[in-house]
């Protein structure tokens, strides 16, 4: 792997730091309004959001990555626009419809998330038979977030492969569940493929998951594997198909992601930068949502006012900066 660049020092970091507060349409990973931190660099604008459980060391990546945004720029493209699914939550199957149609115009493939805390496979199989419903013809994939163990893992994507999923992300938790998952379906003859996510991006070794003959694809995420050109690098040793998704990231980290997305010399599958779309507010006048199931590469440049109006309360704030004081320490030991 290439080694990364020195980090910019803590005050040059903060100097143009924005602090926001996005509220959501609907709850998202248990997430009512989410809490993330722009930046603008001499390159452009980076994001460092990771989630308030992940440990310091963990959201080391995370501060890489958006100085690798803001400091350093983003690697030439080979697409203008990139094919992006719409997104499901965990709602009730009633609640399809409006989730749905927050997303513009022709919808060409949707993540469904199932494996709730607190839900069953008859909440699961409501929700995609409900999407199924309304698109037919569009491409489905569920994301259980390693909620499953491997005989449930098993149950529900025979059930739910009734509906036809392409395929289903992260159904164990660990790369030896993703590898029984898969040689599981694989004898049932049930023919949904395996992503591997979490087993990407929380691992220490983010190609162990490709070595163990785990996944038929990869999930990427800019943010959690330290930047758009070490994502790229993971993806081209890992020699499998990729899809590039978000994570609950403003259009600032949106626009990181599409900028893998268009680097990347293959895209066989629609990525899962639509996320935008189920929150209310945004830091661009025109939030980088999708449009007919395709997001056009363009900057994201946050609107000053915008900044202004979804500013976090002063605590907030310094709780964040001194959150990237902490990590920017650890990665300097870390280096």
């Amino acid at each position: 792997m290439t080694t990364h660049p020195p980090l910019p020092e803590p005050a040059e970091l903060l100097a143009d730091a924005h602090v926001v507060a996005l509220p959501m349409r609907v709850r998202f990973r248990g997430v009512d309004v989410r809490e993330t931190v722009v930046l603008r660099g001499p390159a452009g604008w980076g994001e460092f959001g990771p989630f308030p459980e992940y440990g310091d060391a963990e959201a080391v990546a995370w501060l890489r990555s958006a100085v690798d945004a803001a400091w350093h720029g983003f690697p030439a493209p080979v697409r203008t626009r990139v094919p992006v699914n719409a997104t499901v939550p965990a709602v009730p199957a009633a609640q399809v419809p409006a989730v749905l149609a927050r997303f513009e115009g022709r919808t060409v493939a949707v993540k469904i998330k199932v494996a709730e805390r607190g839900q069953d496979l008859d909440d699961d199989a409501a929700r995609v038979a409900a999407v199924r419903a309304l698109l037919p013809d569009a491409e489905l994939r569920v994301d259980a977030n390693g909620g499953w163990d491997v005989a449930q893992a098993l149950v529900a994507l025979e059930r739910l492969g009734e509906h036809g999923l392409a395929y289903a992300e992260q159904p164990a938790p660990t790369i030896e569940g993703l590898a029984a998952v898969r040689e599981g379906l694989a004898d049932r003859g049930i023919p949904v493929l395996v992503a591997a996510d979490e087993s990407v991006r929380k691992e220490t070794d983010p190609l162990a998951v490709a070595r163990a003959g785990a996944a038929d694809l990869l999930v990427v995420k800019a943010a959690p594997l330290g930047g758009v050109r070490r994502a790229l690098e993971i993806v081209a040793q890992a020699g499998l198909p990729a899809v590039v998704s978000s994570a609950l990231d403003s259009s600032v980290g949106i626009r990181a992601g599409l900028a893998l997305a268009a680097a990347l010399p293959e895209l066989p599958w629609a990525c899962g930068l639509g996320t935008v779309s189920l929150m209310r507010e945004d830091v661009l006048r025109e939030p980088l949502r999708p449009v007919d199931g395709e997001l056009e590469l363009r900057d994201a440049v946050p609107d000053p006012a915008l900044l202004a109006r979804l500013a976090v309360p002063a605590e907030r704030r310094q709780w964040w900066l001194d959150r990237i004081r902490r990590v920017h320490a650890l990665a300097g030991a870390a280096a």
